[in-house]
């Protein structure tokens, strides 16, 4: 199968804490996807998003600086999974995020690069925007 790389940088008016919150916590993550999360920060540990669309494991966590995640849609190819890598560096004006995901199935690629902007990094900046 031939797979692709998303990178994406994007910033965020706030502390890395509280992006790393947002990504790592059921409640902030359910709140702003408007889909149900089940989240445990633990490395080793299982999780899904947007109502088990998205599902994988925690792969390594460095608390408010980096989480690694494999990570497939239901709908992808069985038993295939991603790697999500989310690094966070404080800036003078908030946090700088960068996004990198290896393994994306070629076919689903356009879908999900746009997928991170439309249903994660816009909604994150609407809800971290109002504390």
């Amino acid at each position: 199968m031939k797979t692709r790389t998303i990178k994406q940088s994007v910033k965020f008016k706030t502390t890395p804490h509280e992006v790393y919150s947002a990504l790592m916590d059921s409640r902030k993550h359910s709140k702003f996807s408007g889909g149900k999360a089940v989240i445990v920060k633990k490395k080793g540990a299982k999780f899904t998003a947007y109502d088990g669309y998205i599902e994988g494991t925690i792969l390594d966590l460095i608390p408010d600086q980096k989480i690694v995640q494999s990570w497939r849609g239901s709908d992808w190819p069985d038993g295939h999974f991603s790697e999500a890598t989310f690094l966070l560096k404080e800036t003078n004006d908030g946090t700088l995020l960068e996004f990198t995901q290896t393994g994306v199935p070629d076919q689903f690629y356009e879908d999900i690069s746009q997928g991170w902007y439309d249903f994660y990094w816009e909604p994150m900046k609407k809800m971290l925007g109002k504390k």
